[in-house]
């Protein structure tokens, strides 16, 4: 009789058919912290529902299949006209359909909008990442657009509707529109006042005809995008629509599509102008000024997006732990494997936590709240998508070589990871505008050591820390060699007060311990002994 060889054994099933939200006890814990009593319930149903949906095996598939089939450009038709079309494959709408169905580009003017949309956002992206792009640009513009309340009042309601149409049509003759950006060119990258795209003003006010190029043009097959271009009175925001109203197609040329390390699903394009009509947004000479409200709410989406990446790589890391055996029992058991689970973890939660905090803020609304985010955010941006990286690395490592395998998911988180620490605005220019925040508005700096303010006496690690900022702070000559090193103890101060205020006692006091307390190796897995390693880890744990 033939041996049997193909049985499979001790191998970790699909973590699938869960919920992605309520299994993420931090995030859970941060809706119903920032969500009012009279609302919190109805936001976790709502959420528990989206969570259901991420994790089940159908939209894993649509992840999957989204990335396999990556978007493929049309310049011209069949009879050489020219058409400067994208074709996406059904996942990708079927993913983007349902972000948009489920409230993810509607945050502003409900309550509580931004933590629920946050959430919902960390939560829906991990089924696929490169689908986030439209979705946080749709939101993102609204505070740009409402610099022109005639053109906020045409374009926010169809924003923040729950209708998603990919045709290419009139904006008004959808029930949705989604918007993208086009910000950098060539020769100036992040230095977008070296743009040359000029604006050439018409008859009719607020009208214009722009000629120039964007070499990074994000999610081109969008109803309109807000770009910057260079007006008589300096450098101007303009809404460049897809589609005119009459039906005619405006002058769009998609030259190519960027052949990207990862965010494969999405496409990116080099975009040229020519005569291409716009109407101004704001005022000529203010569009840095007026588009820095989206870049803002973008760079929010940064910090979340790297949480939801970072939450299902400590996921799967976990779930493969506790399901694979080695040495006589399971790897969750092990006391290295749960070392480095629990540095993951923490990682994790310092993001989640932090990153709901920033929404809150948003929510808020006040001059204290706007103060604090105006430094929060930009530290948060450098430090979280910083951080993302290693962890995805460390994730996959848990598996091993099935880690490795296309398969298991983790290679495309992997290439994922980097984005949003590039997207925005890379790490040194999160940390100029830390920076400028602190030279320019001192109120931002008060803001900001009030949130940490709570927590002090709470932790003596954490009191070291605020006071080594402190002094680090009071020191402004040649700051800017050493502005990492300051935004970096700015992110974990700030994180480290939020988890002692909020966080069980073991997740705090490991996260003081190591990351503020200096006892913690450069790799992740290198916590204290003894410190309650085994809850942290079963907090992370995906209940499926």
């Amino acid at each position: 009789m033939a041996a049997t060889t193909h049985t499979v054994t001790n191998q970790a099933p699909p973590l699938v058919e869960y919920d992605v939200f309520t299994s993420d006890r931090a995030l859970a814990e941060a809706v119903e912290r920032h969500v009012p009593p009279g609302l919190a319930d109805q936001a976790c149903q709502e959420l528990s529902e989206l969570g259901v949906a991420a994790g089940s095996a159908r939209a894993q598939e649509w992840g999957a299949q989204a990335n396999e089939n990556p978007p493929r450009l049309r310049t011209h038709d069949r009879y050489g006209n020219r058409i400067d079309e994208v074709d996406f494959h059904p996942a990708w709408h079927r993913l983007l359909g349902h972000a948009v169905a489920s409230g993810l580009t509607n945050a502003w003017g409900r309550p509580s909008g931004h933590v629920r949309r946050a959430a919902g956002f960390l939560v829906w992206t991990q089924t696929e990442a490169g689908h986030g792009c439209p979705l946080s640009m749709t939101h993102s513009a609204v505070p740009a657009l409402r610099a022109d309340p005639e053109l906020a009042a045409e374009w926010e309601p169809r924003l923040t509707a729950s209708a998603y149409d990919p045709e290419l049509r009139p904006p008004a003759a959808k029930a949705g529109n989604l918007l993208g950006m086009g910000m950098t060119e060539k020769q100036g990258g992040s230095d977008v006042r070296a743009n040359t795209t000029a604006a050439r003003p018409l008859a009719a006010e607020g009208e214009y005809v722009l000629t120039g190029h964007k070499w990074f043009c994000s999610a081109p097959m969008s109803d309109g995008f807000l770009v910057l271009a260079q007006a008589p009175g300096g450098l101007t925001c303009f809404l460049v629509p897809r589609v005119l109203a009459d039906g005619t197609r405006n002058v769009f040329r998609i030259q190519r599509l960027k052949d990207k390390l990862g965010n494969r699903s999405n496409a990116s394009g080099e975009i040229e102008f020519e005569d291409t009509w716009a109407h101004r947004v704001g005022d000529e000479g203010r569009g840095v000024r007026t588009i820095i409200e989206m870049v803002s709410a973008t760079r929010l989406d940064c910090v979340i997006g790297s949480a939801a990446l970072m939450r299902q790589a400590v996921a799967q890391a976990i779930h493969h732990s506790a399901h694979r055996h080695a040495f006589g029992g399971p790897l969750i058991d092990k006391p290295l494997m749960r070392n480095v689970l629990a540095d993951l973890a923490l990682e994790s939660e310092a993001a989640t936590v932090l990153g709901l905090r920033l929404a809150a803020a948003y929510d808020a609304g006040t001059e204290q709240e706007r103060a604090f985010a105006r430094l929060a955010v930009p530290a948060a941006k450098y430090w979280v998508t910083k951080r993302c990286t290693p962890l995805a690395v460390e994730a996959l490592e848990c598996l091993g070589g099935n880690g490795y395998v296309e398969e298991s998911g983790l290679p495309r988180l992997l290439r994922e990871s980097p984005l949003n620490s590039i997207w925005e605005g890379s790490g040194n220019v999160q940390a100029l505008d830390v920076l400028r925040a602190l030279q320019r508005e001192p109120g931002a700096l008060d803001a900001f050591l009030g949130e940490v303010g709570p927590a002090r006496g709470a932790d003596h690690r954490l009191d070291g820390a605020i006071k080594a900022l402190l002094t680090e702070l009071a020191d402004l000559d040649g700051i800017e060699a050493r502005a990492r090193r300051v935004v970096e103890r700015m992110a974990l101060v700030l994180q480290g007060s939020l988890l002692v205020r909020w966080a069980p006692p073991a997740v705090a006091d490991a996260f003081c311990a190591s990351r503020l307390g200096g006892d913690w190796g450069a790799a992740f897995g290198t916590l204290p002994h003894t410190l309650d390693l085994a809850g942290v880890v079963e907090r992370a744990r995906p209940v499926v």
